[in-house]
């Protein structure tokens, strides 16, 4: 899945945070949705604009994030 086709972060557009593209549905209000217990379903029907393939695109774009490490936190010191 190549999330680029999916995904883009624009400085007009919710301050350049991540947002399906041709949306301002931002990658961090899906999974917002998500984490508090929407399904896919619903997320589709509630936004008639989304397809499934952007979904996947937004696992796709948090797995990346994942694996450069772009989500970690500073490791805690052992003292």
């Amino acid at each position: 899945m190549d999330w680029n086709a999916h995904i883009e972060t624009n400085d007009k557009v919710l301050a350049g945070k991540p947002v399906i593209k041709g949306t301002r549905l931002s990658v961090e209000h899906i999974i917002d949705l998500l984490a508090s217990g929407w399904d896919e379903k619903q997320v589709l029907e509630n936004y008639p604009r989304l397809t499934k393939e952007n979904l996947q695109a937004i696992f796709a774009y948090i797995r990346e994030c994942l694996k450069d490490g772009l989500m970690y936190n500073e490791p805690v010191k052992s003292v």
